[in-house]
């Protein structure tokens, strides 16, 4: 029985580190000079393959799951059950024409989408996908994770200056004014991780959620300043990624496609996995941060890969952004700007204080409750200022049979 439980447990183990051991015996074969060079591409290629594969699974996945939740079907002609849909799109962007206008400025016109992936991709490398499987273990990790996201916004703004178009310049004006808006409580959501954690490196937080007591884990997300800052995280992350109810950037009513309307064939594709890859880059710092990275959720289930629980992770974070997109519509300019500046950006503020209160009061039900009446009184507060002067009618649905 004892060789029968070393042998499982031997078995977890090596399932668990099964790509850090392969990656370190292909490294045996390099010449010693090399091997700095090949580790690095083996840790960046399987990244560069891996997302861009969900990004692929994921826009069939939401065009079906919309077409349900929109009373109707989604793709389900090209391959079985639609799912060659996305090599469909491949190919039809490559055999596209590249249309460039002719007042456009043709070389910053070329670069800004090149410029956005680019941005997605060097974000990934301080995203723990599981154990001991992370590009950069960088002790500023964090830092590097924003700093790498700013440059989004330069490459939004490359892409509607360049078109010599006055619905691309007003889109790339609105992303830029959401995205830094939007920016300020994003970062200051992640603030309270670092401080439970005491470290700006993203394997250091995993580090400190992946204990139990008992079977129940020590994610930041099971205490109220936690719970608050992962939804406050996502709901501004959900506004850097253009998702909807915040993609007015690209509002076709009145911007025909925002900052991309003079993009077309691969180009037009490439701001697409963009914005895809950015949605999984942020929604992987929001586990890391606040749902324990790659750790399990019980302890009983340790024995299950590291790395199949951020992907599991990842892919219920992808759910939720696809059923908000379906059932939630899109907000005004004025509402946007008034949520994050009005509601979003104190209520990140509190939660600071917040978690400063928890850490220095005593454990019990007492620091339970003081922390609890902390978030909830003032979301009342600026939730009730937010809705002063709206008026809301009831709308009557009609569905098709």
């Amino acid at each position: 029985m004892t060789v029968s439980f070393a042998y499982l447990a031997g078995s977890a183990a090596f399932a668990d580190q099964i790509f850090v051991a392969l990656k370190h015996w292909l490294v045996g074969y390099i010449p010693a000079a090399a091997q700095p060079i090949v580790s690095a591409l083996l840790s960046v290629i399987p990244l560069m393959v891996v997302f861009p594969a969900l990004f692929a699974l994921t826009t069939v996945c939401e065009r079906k799951g919309l077409g349900r939740i929109q009373n109707r079907y989604g793709p389900n002609r090209t391959g079985p059950f639609g799912l060659f849909q996305p090599i469909a799109d491949g190919i039809k962007s490559l055999t596209k024409e590249d249309i460039v206008p002719r007042a456009a400025d043709k070389v910053v016109h070329f670069v800004a989408p090149i410029v956005l992936v680019v941005a997605a991709f060097v974000a990934y490398a301080v995203l723990p996908v599981g154990r001991n499987m992370v590009a950069a273990n960088l002790d500023a990790g964090l830092l590097y994770f924003f700093a790498a996201g700013s440059i989004a916004e330069l490459s939004v703004f490359m892409a509607g200056w360049s078109s010599r178009n006055k619905y691309s310049l007003l889109g790339a004006m609105r992303a830029i004014a959401q995205m830094i808006s939007y920016e300020v409580p994003l970062i200051l959501a992640s603030v309270t991780p670092i401080m439970a954690a005491g470290s700006l490196s993203t394997v250091a937080i995993v580090d400190a959620q992946a204990s139990y007591s008992r079977i129940w884990p020590h994610w930041f997300v099971f205490t109220p300043w936690g719970f608050a800052g992962f939804l406050l995280f996502m709901i501004a992350a959900t506004a850097e990624s253009n998702r909807s109810p915040f993609d007015l950037p690209e509002g076709e009513s009145e911007l025909v496609a925002g900052y991309f309307t003079e993009y077309s064939g691969f180009k037009f594709a490439l701001f697409f996995l963009a914005e895809y890859l950015g949605m999984f880059a942020v929604s992987g710092m929001g586990i890391t941060l606040f749902l324990g990275g790659w750790a399990a959720p019980l302890s009983f289930l340790t024995w299950i890969p590291s790395w199949v629980w951020f992907f599991t992770k990842l892919a219920g974070l992808i759910v939720v952004f696809i059923w908000i997109r379906g059932t939630v519509p899109r907000l005004r300019m004025d509402q946007l700007m008034n949520f994050a500046w009005k509601f979003m950006l104190p209520m990140t503020l509190i939660n600071l204080l917040n978690a400063a209160v928890w850490r220095f009061m005593p454990l019990g039900m007492v620091r339970w409750m003081v922390c609890a009446i902390l978030i909830f009184v003032p979301y009342l507060i600026f939730s009730r200022a937010l809705l002063q002067g709206q008026h809301f009618e009831k709308r009557t649905y009609t569905f098709a049979e």
